[in-house]
């Protein structure tokens, strides 16, 4: 590798960290404005999208100035590969975040439902999941990478778990019908972020390794 290219690639690096780093704030804020019904905060994880897009662009055209510029080969150009699906998984992290800031102005004006599903416990295995893998991307760590792609199944089963709480209080209560529909969307928009956190953590791995991990389990890896 030359050492421009190196510099290059240092530099593509650091920007997608700092994109990470951004994401798992709003993801954070986003919770703590869902638990705290904080209508201050969630307007906050919707104007920070902007900042997110703007640098999932920029990194992406640095992306490919490097492909351009340097065509590079082996290791670095599954680097630059991985760092672009990254970039988009980060992307949409971030558009799932907004999501959930977006349920906040409705159930802290309206919020009249019986039953309140807890979505701490599934917001902070989210988080975990998200921070590892994005520590994994930090130290090319696959092990690290392989423990958040075996985080996802119990994020699926609280998804389920929660979503059945919810059903049944739109069953058993007509009038709450809308607030509902609006909790219905925390444990899907937090399940996705877990889906975005595995697929870092599955670039990861093939950064390290050069194999393609996804849509397998970790039976079929062994």
């Amino acid at each position: 590798m030359s050492l421009h290219l190196k510099r290059e690639i240092e530099k593509l690096k650091t920007k997608v960290l700092k994109l990470g780093s951004l994401v798992e704030e709003a993801v954070q804020q986003a919770t703590i404005a869902m638990k705290n019904r904080d209508l201050k905060l969630a307007k906050m994880v919707i104007r920070k999208d902007i900042m997110i897009d703007e640098m999932e662009v920029d990194v992406e055209e640095e992306c490919l100035k490097v492909l351009a510029l340097h065509q590079p080969v082996a290791i670095d150009l599954r680097f630059i590969v991985s760092v672009l699906k990254i970039n988009n998984d980060l992307e949409r992290i971030g558009d799932l975040a907004v999501k959930i800031a977006e349920r906040v102005p409705c159930i802290a004006e309206n919020f009249q439902v019986s039953v309140e599903p807890d979505y701490v416990d599934m917001a902070q295995k989210v988080q975990l999941m998200l921070q590892k893998s994005l520590d994994a991307l930090v130290e090319m760590d696959q092990g690290l990478a392989e423990q958040v792609r075996g985080m996802d199944d119990e994020i699926d089963r609280l998804n389920i778990e929660i979503s059945e709480q919810i059903r049944k209080g739109i069953t058993e209560i007509d009038n709450d019908f809308e607030n509902y529909m609006q909790l219905l969307n925390i444990p899907k928009s937090l399940e996705r972020i877990a889906d975005h956190a595995a697929n870092i953590s599955e670039d990861v791995i093939y950064m390290i390794e050069g194999k393609i991990v996804r849509h397998t389990t970790g039976q079929e890896d062994e």
